[in-house]
């Protein structure tokens, strides 16, 4: 399962963890995604959508 934003696209970004001894290994940063059911054209759908679409209201929230 792909860990993207269904309205955005927003996915993973990758850098480094940088230990005190300044050893570099590879990490990732996920998106906060949410399961929200939604509507889209009117019907009612589950989406997985990260929280900035949530609080900007680009997802309208199904009752």
């Amino acid at each position: 399962m792909a860990r993207v934003c269904d309205v955005c696209g927003k996915g993973p970004v990758a850098g480094h963890t940088i230990s005190h001894a300044n050893n570099k290994t590879n990490r990732r940063w996920y998106p906060n995604l949410q399961r929200v059911r939604a509507l889209v054209d009117g019907r009612t759908r589950h989406l997985r959508v990260c929280t900035q679409c949530l609080k900007s209201n680009r997802v309208t929230k199904a009752a």
